[in-house]
Parts: C-alpha cells; sequence; structure tokens
C-alpha cells in the first residue's frame, strides 16, 4: 500500500490488518549492515504508530532469519570504534521499541537466527521455527559483550541458568531443542509454517483489540523495567569490547575460518 514507507533492506506488507516486517538482505542471509540496522528503527517505529494494522509478523527474506553482524560491517566498527557509539543509541532504540509496541509481534522464524537476529527473534511475544533453523547469541565467540539485549531476553524466556550457559558458551541450538526449553513458542516443518503463523495471527486478529493490547503491555512491565536497567550497563560493556583486541581476533578468525586465539 502507498502509505507504507519505502527502505533499502527492508519491506514493509499489508494482509488487511496484519503487517509484515521482512528483512531484505537474501544474498547476504539478512546479515545486519548498518542500513539494516538504522531502518530496522525506524521500521519499528512507524509500526509502533500505524493505525492501520493489529498485528505485526517479523521474518526473513530468503534462507534465514537473520545471521546476526555483518561481518564486513563489523570489522569497520572495530577498525573505528567510534562509529559503534551510533549504533549504541540505535540498539537501546529497536529493543526499547518492541517492549513499546502494544500490538502483537509474532516471529516467523524462517531460518538461522544468530546475534542481534536472534535477540529481534526473541523480543517478539509469541515466535513460530522452522525446524532446520538454528537460534544462538555467540557474541562471545567475536570477543564481544552480549550487551544489545541478549543478557535481558534470553533469561527472561528460559531462565537465568540455561541463559548463561548459551550466552557464555555462544552455542547455536537447534528449533527443536529451543522449543523443547521454552526459547520458542513452535517449531515445525517449513512448509506448514505459513500456514501456522497466518492461523494465530487471525485468531488474534479476530479478537478483542483493547484486551489483547492492554494484556500484552501488562506482560511486558517487568520485563521493560528489566531491559531499562540492563541496557545501558550491556551497551557499554559492549562499546567496551569493541574496542579491545580479542575482538578483532574474533573477526579474524571467523575470516580465516579457525578457532580464535583470544588474550594474545
Amino acid at each position: 500500500m502507498s502509505d507504507l514507507p519505502h527502505f533499502e533492506t527492508i519491506i514493509l506488507s499489508r494482509r488487511g490488518r496484519l503487517l509484515t516486517l521482512t528483512f531484505n538482505r537474501p544474498d547476504a542471509m539478512n546479515a545486519v549492515n548498518l542500513a539494516l540496522h538504522d531502518e530496522l528503527a525506524e521500521a519499528l517505529q512507524f509500526v509502533s504508530m500505524d493505525a492501520g494494522s493489529d498485528v505485526l509478523v517479523i521474518t526473513g527474506a530468503g534462507r534465514a532469519f537473520s545471521a546476526g553482524g555483518d561481518l564486513d560491517h563489523l570489522a569497520r566498527n572495530a577498525a573505528t570504534p567510534s562509529l559503534f557509539d551510533h549504533e549504541a543509541d540505535v540498539a537501546k532504540r529497536i529493543v526499547y521499541t518492541m517492549l513499546d509496541i502494544d500490538k502483537p509481534i509474532v516471529c516467523r522464524l524462517n531460518g538461522h537466527a544468530v546475534g542481534l537476529g536472534a535477540t529481534i527473534a526473541l523480543f517478539c511475544d509469541v515466535i513460530f521455527a522452522a525446524d532446520k533453523a538454528k537460534i544462538g547469541d555467540p557474541h562471545v565467540h567475536l570477543g564481544l559483550v552480549a550487551g544489545d539485549g541478549g543478557a535481558v531476553i534470553w533469561a527472561a524466556r528460559i531462565g537465568l541458568g540455561r541463559a548463561k550457559e548459551y550466552l557464555l558458551s555462544g552455542d547455536l541450538i537447534s528449533a527443536a531443542k529451543a522449543a523443547e526449553i521454552g526459547l520458542v513458542n513452535h517449531c515445525l516443518p517449513l512448509e506448514e509454517l505459513d500456514s501456522a503463523v497466518d492461523a494465530f495471527c487471525d485468531k488474534l486478529l479476530a479478537g478483542s483489540q483493547y484486551a489483547i493490547r492492554a494484556t500484552k503491555v501488562l506482560s511486558n512491565m517487568e520485563l521493560k523495567r528489566v531491559a531499562h536497567s540492563v541496557m545501558e550497563a550491556g551497551i557499554a560493556m559492549e562499546s567496551l569490547s569493541v574496542r579491545m583486541p580479542d575482538h578483532m581476533e574474533g573477526i579474524a578468525a571467523l575470516r580465516e575460518k579457525r578457532p580464535p586465539k583470544f588474550g594474545q
């Protein structure tokens, strides 16, 4: 529809009062570069104010939901750490706006969700994951602090003990395991994903909109309190880690497809 804003890396589309936000860098597995990072904040702000929708779906084009930070983009930030300071503010906007949006946010996890991609997926209200997808937050593999929301949302979804296991190790887990431990709501074959997401969204769209939105607002109150208390420190710690040699080593190791040698 003509009332929807246009972006370079994101597609917004409507079906009735259902709004869909699609990451649109399929050739890069929807890895987050500067454009996608900035545009996501703007797109979410539009969603929060959009009077023409009652439910939002977030998904990815192609075979991935989002592979996390774009490697070239990470390398530029590491070479010029002051560039990260802008993204620190944008990262907070993304998380806070997702928590402030009162309409339900449904994640159509069509493929791997890594790093910031996982964080965005997990801040959605309900997650439907394709069974071949994997999810994880490997910030530590790059010598980075998981400061852009992972420390908030993983513990909220699966408890502190399990959250520490996955955030400290950086391990990716299968959608089936994620569903088993409550990290995502549903794991199902990719060919069944659309019908399941559509059915759930249609149920929400047919419901009492004030009751649904107010219930979400109440459910998010404690999560918002935690997010606002943790994100400032988390972003500051991640900004510090961007400036450390371990981060440069993590990027080099990933490029060279070898294990990193931290603390050298």
